[in-house]
């Protein structure tokens, strides 16, 4: 019997601690939410999932040792590989293409990953069209016959190490995908007969693999099938551009005057390979604002998909809420009588706030929101003045951005109050400046000059990360706002990640996510569970003052009217409910295998 193949790709593809941002979530969602359909007979029951991605074998996660990327197959299970996968994975591995892989299981449908290690390709040897030449070399000198891919200039720009990786991880994938639709011809080849085996081939299906790919980093998977002929049915998302993401902040106005020089430091070898989605089937974006960047810099056209989330649970937890917010206060008011002059502050007048983000200190809105905490701090004064508590109460707005996960073990005692200069790296140290300039560092908290303060985090958060020791969900549930002010961002998963908890927030206009809330059907007016600030057509002074608004529109809310504050919670769980994942992998699903 010959079987059908759903293949899910990224360079961010693969179990959890192979994360490094926001598209893990969406591959790993997109998988999940697929295998719950199938379970329930709501797609083709015959499908098989795969995620193929890259496999790390470094051991450790100390991002200044450069091990910042990891890949840990604990607690999967080993692939129940069938016949025809096994004789694929047999060719891979003939061709000097070793592939990892492992297995999990939701609602008993299993999920198949295939992961590659792309570090030896520039040592091993394979023959090439009569020549003996690294596997490397091999791979550019066919993707330069095939789609002219200029790779001898693009390795020697400095992200070249990185171009040779998504260049090698997406031929190891596209082999993988021929090798599935293929099997066809594999079968139908087994009758000696020559009108048997034709007569095979004719009612064998013609296309029987489908083939998803996230983000340029291999996106010349889904170009290299296409050129060579492979019947796949395709598609490639761009969850950004590469342009865009260059310009950041500046692609708003790029974009409206129709502006499509790229901006200088741009790698044009990233875009090159975000090009080749063309090639694809279909073409699918993310957000509005990407679709419009994709249009100006390619000339690119496509259908917009957005984002989800899974909630699971029918209604916000608030045991799970209070816990961690009492957690988080107690924390705070622990580490700041330890480390700060020896002042207490009484956890119950702590309100715990959060940005969390890559650590791009433009694209990402610091500025802006650092000024906000600025004036909500006068503000805060001017509200409390006078008020039962007004003295006592401190704001801390956590600032979750780091360049990687950092060893716990070098971290200083009462991270983050306690942050010495030595762990923080590049754009860190930058942040870290920006808010002693503002005075808003926890000093300033204790001494009473400041009732907000900002209170940088530099690492991945985690249970062993060597601070609070919560999960980002955690987090998420015992603050109690999240505000994103970003500048530059396609979607916003986070904003949905905090609604998923039951946490108000204040998002940017310049978001996909604030195009996304104005389709949303049955939403209850008036509220303001989710409070969207225009960064696009106001002036800064603005929107820097709509941010501080808007913050201590929360906090008020929470300190002087429960209720009210309860149903702001209710009305953001409400909103994430209904970015349900299923609608958008359905989406997928009809242009991939209709």
């Amino acid at each position: 019997m010959i079987e059908r193949w759903m293949v899910l790709a990224g360079e961010e593809a693969g179990p959890a601690s192979n994360k490094m941002g926001g598209i893990w979530d969406v591959i790993d969602a997109e998988a999940a939410t697929m295998a719950r359909l199938l379970a329930k007979k709501d797609i083709d029951s015959g499908l098989h999932i795969l995620v193929a991605g890259p496999y790390y074998p470094t051991l450790g996660s100390d991002w200044n040792a450069g091990k910042n990327r990891i890949t840990d197959l604990t607690g999967l299970e080993k692939l129940d590989a069938g016949p025809e996968l096994k004789r694929v994975l047999a060719s891979l591995q003939a061709a000097g293409i070793e592939p990892t892989t492992a297995q999990r299981t939701i609602d008993g449908v299993p999920i198949g990953y295939v992961l590659f290690n792309t570090n030896y390709y520039q040592s091993r040897t394979v023959l090439w069209k009569g020549q003996d030449m690294t596997l490397s070399n091999a791979i550019k000198t066919e993707a330069f016959d095939l789609l002219g891919l200029d790779s001898m200039n693009y390795e020697r720009a400095h992200y070249g190490h990185e171009y040779n990786h998504y260049l090698g991880l997406s031929y190891a994938i596209s082999e993988l995908v021929r090798g599935l639709a293929q099997a066809p011809e594999n079968v139908a080849a087994k009758y000696t007969d020559r009108a048997v085996s034709e007569f095979a081939k004719s009612v064998l299906p013609k296309v029987r693999v489908s083939f998803h790919c996230h983000e340029f980093g291999v996106f010349y998977a889904a170009a290299r099938l296409k050129k060579l002929g492979v019947p796949v049915r395709s598609a490639c998302t761009l969850h950004a551009t590469v342009p865009g993401r260059t310009a950041g902040y500046k692609s708003l106005a790029k974009v409206a005057r129709g502006e499509e020089k790229m901006e200088p430091g741009t790698p044009l070898g990233f875009a090159a390979l975000e090009r080749l989605a063309r090639y694809a089937d279909t073409v699918t974006f993310v957000g509005d604002s990407t679709m419009k960047e994709a249009m100006l810099f390619y000339r690119m056209k496509g259908m917009v998909i957005r984002n989800g989330i899974e909630v699971e649970a029918r209604e916000i937890d608030w045991e799970k809420k209070d816990r961690c917010r009492d957690r988080i206060q107690q924390f705070l008011s622990d580490s700041l009588y330890q480390y700060c002059d020896g002042k207490c502050v009484k956890k119950e007048n702590i309100i715990p706030v959060f940005t969390i983000s890559r650590i791009e200190v433009e694209n990402k809105g610091y500025h802006q929101l650092l000024d906000a905490l600025m004036l909500q701090d006068h503000l805060l004064k001017h509200r409390l003045t006078g008020q039962r508590r007004g003295e006592e109460v401190r704001v801390v707005c956590f600032l979750i951005a780091a360049h990687g996960p950092k060893n716990k073990d070098k971290l200083p005692e009462g991270f983050p109050i306690n942050l010495t200069p030595e762990i923080l790296v590049g754009e860190e140290i930058r942040l870290e400046n920006m808010i002693e300039e503002r005075d808003l560092d926890e000093k300033e908290l204790i001494s009473g000059r400041r009732m907000v303060a900002a209170m940088l985090y530099p690492q991945w958060v985690g249970p062993d990360d060597g601070g609070l020791g919560m999960s980002a969900d955690e987090i998420m549930a015992g603050c109690v706002a999240g505000i994103f002010p970003s500048q530059y961002e396609p979607f916003l998963l986070t904003a949905l990640e905090a609604g998923r908890e039951g946490t108000p927030s204040i998002v940017s206009r310049a978001a996909g996510y604030s195009d996304a809330l104005k389709k949303i059907k049955h939403r209850v007016p008036g509220l303001g569970g989710v409070v969207v600030v225009d960064n696009i057509d106001a002036q800064p002074q603005e929107t820097v003052l709509d941010y501080a608004l808007a913050l201590d529109y929360f906090t008020w809310t929470y300190l002087d009217d429960e209720v009210k504050y309860r149903l702001l919670c209710e009305e953001s769980f409400s909103l994430a409910k209904q970015f349900s994942w299923k609608e958008p992998v359905l989406e997928y699903y009809r242009s991939l295998v209709a």
